[in-house]
Parts: C-alpha cells; structure tokens; sequence
C-alpha cells in the first residue's frame, strides 16, 4: 500500500466561477477540503477550513450560482469553517472522475490555492495510484509531488498557521531562505514581507513550531 501526493491545476474554464465584484483576491490563501459527501442527484456537502478574510469569503460564497446554501464559522480573523450545500459543476466532475470507481482513498485534506492548483493525498495499490494520475483529462496539469509509504497527518495546517504566517514562510521559501547553503538572508525575506527582520524572525519561528507540532504530535 503506496501513497501518492499530486498538484493538479485547473484551466481557467473549470474554476470556480466568481462575480469579478465578489472576487476575493488577497483576501482569500487556501481552502482545505475536510469532509464531503455527493448526492447521485449531483449535489454534494463538504465541510472546509478556510485561511483567508471571513466577510469576503461570505461574499463569494454568496455571489456563487452553484451554492445552495452555506453556514459560515469563524475561528479567527483570518481563519473560517464552511458548511456548504453545492451543485456539482463541470470543474469538479473534471477531476473527481479520475478517482471514481477506483479502489483507493483520498486522505483529506485536499488543498485548494488561489490560482487553481488542488493538492491532494491518495492512498492505494500502486498500479491504481499510476492509473488516477494517468486517467485526469488532457486539459488539467497533472504534477506528481511524491510516492511512497503514507506519512502520518496531524491535522490541517490551516487551523496551526495563521494566513500571515504562511506568507512568511512561502516567501521565505521561494527566496531560498531554506536551501542548504541558504540563498537569502532574513533581511531579504522581511523586505519582501515589508516588516521589521525581528517581526519576520518571528512569523518564522512560530509557523516552524506550529509545522513542527504537526509533524511530530501524537
């Protein structure tokens, strides 16, 4: 038994189609996809955590034909739940097919990032794991990030990171603050950040603690 973690990202005609007035933006960093149950009737309720602002989440989840209803709880200020009652639409049909009828399980939870990449954990034989990657349509990018025995999960990183944390920790990784021999200093990391390098020392050092805690909490 094999786990698999893929980065699939959708062309602009399969994301989620959001009133250019109710766009979230900056506002919104990352959905994790927590629970989620399809009807045959092609409605599906899914249960997410999501780092981003509350009230503009509020706001697309609103401005979205395809949402039935939705309960929003707030867990912090930039950190909410979502309930959501949803048609299925040609974008998720898209990628789900690929998973349909096999003998495997997704491991949740499944990433969902600002500009359409959805990451996700699927655990199974391997020679179904090579035939989920291999049955994705030709129009959705397909990366295979890792095969290999499943690892332990300790819960979704979005209820330990706050949003800001997160953007120190993807800027200070995009710059090569964590290559060995590093790239950058903190100083380059808090300039993009446009903080103080003590306030930067600082997201780092609790995101790493909170990453960490996650890896290592029973």
């Amino acid at each position: 038994m094999k786990s698999l973690d893929v980065t699939i990202r959708l062309p602009p005609e399969l994301r989620l189609s959001v009133p250019e007035a109710d766009a979230p933006g900056d506002d919104f960093v990352r959905e994790e996809l927590l629970s989620w149950h399809a009807h045959d009737d092609g409605v599906v309720y899914f249960l997410s955590l999501v780092v981003g602002d509350p009230e503009a989440i509020r706001s697309v989840l609103g401005a979205v034909d395809a949402v039935r209803s939705f309960d929003l709880t707030r867990v912090d200020d930039d950190t909410c739940y979502v309930h959501v009652e949803m048609d299925v639409r040609p974008g998720d049909r898209a990628w789900l097919t690929a998973l349909d009828g096999r003998e495997i399980v997704v491991v949740p939870p499944v990433v969902f990032g600002p500009d359409g990449e959805i990451a996700l954990t699927v655990l199974g034989d391997p020679e179904e794991l090579r035939q989920v990657v291999a049955d994705f349509p030709e129009d959705i990018e397909v990366a295979v990030d890792r095969v290999g025995e499943h690892r332990h999960l300790a819960g979704s990183l979005a209820g330990r990171l706050t949003a800001r944390q997160f953007e120190a920790v993807e800027v200070a990784r995009e710059l090569g603050y964590y290559e060995v021999p590093r790239e950058t200093e903190l100083a380059a990391v808090a300039a993009e950040l446009d903080c103080t390098e003590s306030t930067a020392s600082a997201l780092l050092r609790k995101a790493e603690r909170a990453l960490v805690d996650a890896a290592l909490v029973r």
